[in-house]
C-alpha cells in the first residue's frame, strides 16, 4: 500500500466519500511499487529529505491520473489543494511549503528515468500477472498495433544531448488505403517525427499485455517477433493462456503467422496485403483443374458441365492434420450443380497449411470466426486513444527516447492498477473507466 500514515486532518471514512480523490487512492493501494520506492530510498540513505521520495512519487502518479499535462501544472494543484498533499503523503502541516520545487522533480523523473527504469517494467510485468490471476481468461485474446508518438521536437538534433534537445527520434510515415462507397480509391499518407508504441493489449478488457518504444522508423514486424518472444519469457502462462492474436495487414508476415501457431499454438488472424497485380484473379489449387482461390485465400469451385463459380463452404480446422476442410456448395447450401456427379470435390476437400502459409491459417480467413477475431483488433485502437486523449499525449512536452520510454511505462502501469482495483472491488464494468470514479 502506498499511502503515507500520518497525522489526520480528516478520517479515511471521508477521503472515500471524496469522490475524484478516489481514483487516486485505488492506484496508490493497487499500485506495486513498494520495490522501486524502497530501492530509491535506500540509495538516498542520509541524503536531504526535504520532499519524502514516497510523497513525490505518488504526487507524480497523481499528476497521471489528474490529467496534469506537465509538471508546473501539478504544483499549482497541489499547492491549492491540501486533500490531495495529505492523499500523497506531503506534510499537512507545512502547507504549500511541503510541494517540491520544480527542480527537486526534475531531479526525482531524471532518477528515475536513468537507473531505475527496470523498476518500472516490473511493475508492469506484475500488475499483468496480477491480472492473470483475478480474470481467468485475461490474455486469452490478444491484439496488437502501433502507434505514433510524436516529440515535442520537430528535428533531430546534431548537438550534445542536454535534456531539452531531442537526439534520438527520426522520420516515418504510415500509409492508408481503401476503396470508397463509389468504388475509387483512396490513400492517406501520414507523416511524423519521433517514436513508435508497439502495443500488445488483451482484447477482451482492452488492458495492455506488454509495450515497446522505439525510434518511428522500426519496423512493427521486427518488434513484434521481438515482443512474441519477450511475453513467452516473462509470462509463459499467459501464452499457455492465448488463443487467438490480431492485426491489421502491417504485420502480414508469413514468419510471424509460423511463429504464432508453430511454436505457441496462437491463432493468427492478421489482414493480408495484395500482393497480386489484380485483385479479382484466381489460381488453380494444387493438382485440382476446377478448385482456385484469391490472394486472400478464399476457395471457388467451378461446375464441370457449366464452369460456373461457386464460394466453397468451410467446415473447419482439423488441428491434427493441420488442414482446412471445404465442403461441396452444392451439398452444403442444397444448391443445384449439374455436374456434382462427376466433380472431384463433391465429397469436399482438405487443405494442408504448408499449401500457403500466409494464405491458409488455422482460421480461415473466409469464415464468419475470422471476422469475429479481426474485429476485436479494435480494442488496441481504443486503448491508443485513452493514452492521447486521458494522459495527455495528444499535446505533450517530451523529447528524448529515454522519457519517452519511461512516461509510456508510467501510464500503463496505471491504467492495469486501476482496471486490478476495480477488480478487486468487484466492480469488473469500471476497468476501462478512467476519467470517471464509480
Amino acid at each position: 500500500m502506498a499511502i503515507i500514515p500520518q497525522k489526520s486532518l480528516f478520517g479515511w471514512e471521508e477521503v472515500e466519500e471524496l469522490g475524484d480523490l478516489e481514483r487516486l487512492v485505488l492506484v496508490l493501494e493497487t499500485m506495486p511499487d513498494e520495490k522501486l520506492v524502497s530501492t530509491m530510498e535506500q540509495d538516498r540513505y542520509r541524503g536531504r529529505d526535504d520532499y519524502p521520495i514516497r510523497a513525490v512519487w505518488n504526487s507524480i502518479l497523481a499528476g497521471m491520473v489528474y490529467q496534469h499535462p506537465t509538471t508546473a501544472s501539478l504544483r499549482r494543484e497541489l499547492q491549492r489543494n491540501a486533500q490531495l498533499r495529505q492523499v500523497c503523503g506531503f506534510d499537512v502541516w507545512r502547507g504549500i511549503n511541503a510541494v517540491p520545487s520544480d527542480s527537486a522533480y526534475s531531479r526525482f523523473l531524471r532518477r528515475l528515468m536513468e537507473t531505475y527504469s527496470n523498476l518500472v517494467d516490473e511493475m508492469f510485468h506484475e500488475l499483468v500477472e496480477t491480472a492473470m490471476d483475478l480474470l481467468p481468461d485475461f490474455g486469452a485474446s490478444l491484439a496488437v498495433d502501433g502507434k505514433c508518438l510524436q516529440s515535442f521536437a520537430n528535428r533531430q538534433s546534431d548537438k550534445e544531448p542536454d535534456g531539452r534537445r531531442d537526439v534520438d527520434g527520426d522520420w516515418a510515415k504510415k500509409v492508408y488505403q481503401g476503396i470508397r462507397q463509389d468504388g475509387t480509391p483512396w490513400e492517406k499518407t501520414i507523416s511524423w517525427f519521433g517514436y513508435r508504441l508497439h502495443l500488445i493489449v488483451d482484447s477482451t478488457y482492452e488492458l495492455p499485455i506488454h509495450y515497446r518504444v522505439t525510434k518511428a522508423s522500426n519496423s512493427e514486424i521486427k518488434e513484434a517477433h521481438g515482443m512474441i518472444d519477450d511475453l513467452a519469457s516473462a509470462h509463459p502462462r499467459l501464452m499457455n493462456r492465448c488463443t487467438v492474436l490480431s492485426a491489421d495487414r502491417g504485420y502480414d508476415d508469413s514468419k510471424l503467422i509460423v511463429k504464432l501457431w508453430d511454436d505457441h499454438g496462437i491463432k493468427p488472424v492478421i489482414d493480408i496485403r495484395n500482393a497480386w497485380k489484380d485483385p479479382d484473379e484466381t489460381r488453380l489449387l494444387g493438382h485440382y483443374t476446377n478448385v482456385s482461390y484469391n490472394f486472400k485465400g478464399t476457395i471457388y469451385c467451378y461446375c464441370p458441365a457449366k464452369a460456373t463459380q461457386r464460394q466453397m463452404a468451410y467446415g473447419g480446422f482439423e488441428k491434427e492434420r493441420q488442414t482446412l476442410r471445404y465442403r461441396c456448395p452444392a451439398r452444403h447450401y442444397g444448391i443445384t450443380c449439374e455436374g456434382q456427379e462427376q466433380c472431384p470435390v463433391s465429397q469436399g476437400l482438405r487443405i494442408k497449411l504448408e499449401e500457403n502459409r500466409r494464405l491458409f491459417t488455422p482460421i480461415a480467413r473466409s469464415s464468419y470466426s475470422w471476422t469475429r477475431s479481426y474485429n476485436k483488433r479494435t480494442a488496441v485502437e481504443r486503448v491508443n486513444s485513452r493514452i492521447d486523449g486521458f494522459f495527455n499525449f495528444e499535446n505533450h512536452n517530451i523529447r528524448g527516447l529515454r522519457k519517452m520510454k519511461i512516461r509510456c511505462g508510467l501510464v500503463l502501469c496505471v491504467m492495469l492498477a486501476m482496471a486490478v482495483g476495480r477488480i478487486r472491488q468487484k466492480q469488473p464494468d469500471l476497468i476501462r473507466r478512467l476519467a470517471v470514479s464509480a
